[in-house]
């Protein structure tokens, strides 16, 4: 990693940069990628691909998600090339999604900390309970 005086317009494409500077590409991009809509997202479009979806299916899908927030998450998906947006020309027109290849990637790193969680899930939820009690006066 490059020291965090140097600032991450300086370096070149393909050198690392320091991801504990707030300015640094990669800590941006984590802080993309690394949203549980994300990863539902993505998860999503993985179990369809290559088939697409239109965003009222992703909406059905992901339980919980707004309108708002799956519509930014799909932008900020299709600004860094994960996901391809179509549009089809009807009245009103009929938007499909699907992953890129750079997407399909992402599925795999994305699964393993989803299964890291579910594996974890009871400890963390003693954990989290012992904590509780620990603090009860």
């Amino acid at each position: 990693m490059t020291p965090s005086k140097s600032s991450s317009r300086d370096q070149r494409p393909g050198e690392r940069g320091d991801l504990l500077d707030p300015s640094c590409p990669t800590r941006q991009l984590l802080d993309r990628i690394g949203t549980k809509w994300t990863s539902m997202v993505v998860k999503v479009l993985a179990e369809e691909a290559p088939d697409e979806l239109r965003f009222a299916e992703l909406r059905r899908r992901i339980p919980g998600i707004s309108q708002k927030m799956l519509s930014a998450t799909l932008q900020s998906l299709a600004r860094d090339g994960l996901v391809a947006r179509r549009v089809e020309p009807t009245v009103p027109p009929a938007v499909h999604y699907r992953l890129t290849d750079l997407g399909l990637s992402l599925e795999s790193p994305l699964s393993a900390l989803r299964g890291w969680a579910e594996t974890h899930m009871p400890e963390i939820d003693r954990n989290n309970q012992l904590a509780d009690e620990s603090s009860a006066p």
